[in-house]
């Protein structure tokens, strides 16, 4: 039984465009998101999607509906799954992103999350963010796989063989995605409307591409 899995992470918001902190809050698709969107739905229109699923926020949402438009399928809106969401950065949600990894990492000489990542793995890194939280509403590497992991389950479950799914979500949930499946580094940004894919092959999960913003998926 073979399903292929496409992650796309959402056009640019508002937030992203100003460099905030973005997880479980939300902003709309700025002018640049809608065009990341359209982008990503004509490079995606030689294959036919036979699900659509999205994080249920208006991001993930509006991304995965303008995809759609430009499918040669017969979907018109993604199923919005909470599952999908972004990881919730808790009380650094909103905040601006170079002060929010100077908070966290700068005691330690590391002033990214990019850098982060690279020094201890994503999922610490995450951690990190949650030991940091004041309010201890960010969720921790493992709290946030133990969300997202049966959302992808599910769909795979409801699949059929050679199914092709969407799946119009986040940046950072992609990086997890990717981190787990695969030894491709994940300390870079996912882009705005990339395409990352993955495989269910005989029970395992497997990463074809990460990133991809080329004609070529």
């Amino acid at each position: 039984m073979t399903i292929s899995l496409y992650f796309v992470r959402h056009g640019q918001t508002y937030l992203n465009k100003y460099h905030r902190i973005q997880g479980v809050i939300d902003s709309p698709l700025t002018d640049k998101g809608i065009a990341d969107a359209v982008s990503a739905g004509k490079r995606l229109s030689q294959i036919k999607f036979d699900a659509a699923y999205s994080s249920d926020t208006s991001r993930a949402i509006k991304t995965g509906r303008l995809i759609l438009q430009e499918n040669p399928s017969d979907l018109t809106a993604p199923i919005p799954v909470a599952g999908f969401r972004e990881l919730i950065f808790g009380y650094y949600e909103g905040e601006d992103d170079v002060k929010t990894w100077h908070t966290i990492g700068g005691p330690i000489g590391i002033n990214s999350f990019h850098g982060l990542i690279a020094e201890f793995g994503i999922s610490k890194a995450e951690d990190m963010i949650a030991a940091a939280d004041p309010y201890k509403d960010a969720e921790s590497g493992e709290t946030f796989w133990k969300r997202l992991k049966p959302a992808i389950d599910k769909v795979v479950e409801d699949a059929s063989d050679g199914d092709k799914s969407l799946l119009a979500t986040h940046g950072t949930l992609i990086r997890n995605v990717v981190d787990r499946w695969s030894d491709i580094p994940v300390n870079v940004s996912t882009k705005n409307g990339s395409v990352t894919k993955v495989n269910f092959d005989d029970g395992r999960y497997s990463v074809e591409y990460f990133n991809n913003v080329s004609e070529d998926l």
